[in-house]
């Protein structure tokens, strides 16, 4: 059988025009139903060729902005950046950026499914040689713009995570946490790095984003290291570690699996008033524009959360083979649904600070933007509203406008991460952009000592 790398020119080039228009499933619930602590889960609506429906790339203009919600402004802190991830604001008031995309990943890209995947990753942009390079950005005046920036740390293997404990720097690779020293004030690290400890990766890779966040106490990591495919289709043995949380003990380098069965956590943060975990976690696709919701939750030591076999509890996925009905109802229905396929990746419990009293207590999530739906779902940062330490309400639409009338893609909102005077940081990875968001009337800090 002929794989599609061997088609002929014409034929290749009709059924690329024919997957990126999308196929005729469609989404029939709002994004709304998909959303909250009971999402409506439909049955599975699987297709021959997967929906595809990723928002082509037209970056901002000059000038241009994504809108805030009202009582809130936004301006760029950073502009110019390569492919902006993830964010770290350090106490001086310095703020580091992971400038970042995939490692080489031979084995994640063949057969058809992969080379669909590679249509969908450069028409959204997402295909540019990772810098590797963790900048420095520098607010000496308190205006809330960056007007310095640094070259901290290169040549790493495609950073994201990152976390500083004591004179400390934690930076997760795409494979290993690694160790610098750090300084207040350091505009540049040249020590080498010290491995604290290898990850899962490899030549597939597929979820090649590792996050990081330090205890309280600052004597463990936790590190997200998200599956090796959509649903196990590469064999259970290839997601040995994978779809977890580790915690990782930083005297000893030693880990364990902390929670497992999530398919893909990003964001975590601890919950102010409960000391919990929370994670945000993309769930599974190809099973229609209405399924799986994607998720933040919190995180119970020793905790499954279904994947592959079953998503929100106990609803078996058909596709996974061989089933583990055993593992099935052990499984932990997430906390609240953020929407099918949004990606929601960020996540960022509120702080004091610039932002209206509204904002003062729940979490802010990234979502980076659907491919798998139609219509398209996320692209925008949203706030949910605690109390006693569990979402209580709606999400409210806090940055939208990534999408333009067009439905292209003028940014894609990822890491989000509040700045030592209280603004909301978001990092843009389409827009190569980094976000202020602050209160509309907020007033300027002074400078910095």
């Amino acid at each position: 059988m002929r794989t599609l790398h061997r088609l002929p020119l014409a034929l290749a080039a009709t059924l690329s025009a024919t997957i990126l228009a999308g196929c005729g499933e469609q989404a029939t619930l709002p994004v709304a139903a998909g959303t909250g602590p009971t999402p409506t889960l439909p049955e599975p609506n699987a297709t021959f060729i997967p929906t595809v429906n990723i928002a082509s790339v037209q970056r901002w203009a000059d000038g241009a902005a994504p809108t805030p919600a009202m009582g809130l402004t936004v301006k760029p802190f950073a502009a110019g950046l390569d492919h902006p991830r993830w964010l770290l604001p350090l106490p001086n008031g310095d703020v580091l950026v992971a400038e970042t995309n995939a490692p080489p990943k031979p084995d994640d890209g063949k057969g058809v499914k992969g080379w669909v995947m590679g249509l969908v990753m450069g028409k959204a942009g997402a295909q540019t040689p990772s810098a590797n390079r963790i900048t420095l950005l520098r607010d000496a005046n308190g205006d809330g713009v960056a007007e310095a920036r640094f070259p901290f740390l290169e040549g790493l293997n495609s950073p994201f995570g990152m976390a500083l404990v004591g004179e400390n720097l934690y930076v997760a690779n795409s494979d290993a946490v690694v160790r610098f020293p750090y300084r207040a004030g350091d505009t540049r690290i040249t020590a080498p790095a010290v491995k604290v400890v290898d990850l899962p990766a490899g030549t597939i890779n597929h979820h090649w984003t590792k996050n990081i966040v330090a205890s309280p106490d600052g004597s463990k990591l936790y590190a997200t290291v998200g599956s090796n495919s959509n649903v196990a289709e590469n064999g259970i043995e290839a997601e040995q570690d994978r779809a977890a949380i580790w915690e990782i003990d930083l005297k000893t380098g030693a880990h364990r699996v902390f929670a497992s069965g999530l398919r893909n956590p990003n964001g975590m943060d601890w919950e102010p008033k409960t000391g919990a975990l929370w994670t945000t976690v993309n769930e599974r696709d190809e099973i229609g524009s209405d399924l799986v919701p994607d998720y933040m939750t919190s995180v119970k030591d020793g905790g499954f959360y279904g994947w592959p076999y079953s998503y929100y509890g106990q609803h078996v996925d058909q596709r996974v083979t061989p089933q583990r009905p055993d593992l099935v109802a052990k499984a932990i229905p997430p906390d609240y649904a953020l929407g099918p396929h949004t990606a929601s990746l960020g996540l960022a419990f509120a702080k004091p600070g610039s932002l209206p009293p509204a904002f003062a207590e729940g979490v802010f999530i990234g979502q980076h933007g659907s491919w798998n739906r139609k219509p398209h779902s996320g692209y925008k940062v949203v706030f949910v509203p605690f109390a006693n330490g569990k979402p209580a309400g709606e999400p409210v639409d806090v940055l939208t406008g990534f999408l333009n009338a067009d439905e292209k893609a003028q940014g894609r909102p990822v890491g989000v991460a509040f700045d030592r005077a209280g603004g909301l940081l978001v990092a843009d990875d389409v827009g190569n952009v980094v976000w202020r968001v602050s209160g509309a009337t907020a007033p300027q800090s002074a400078e910095r000592p």
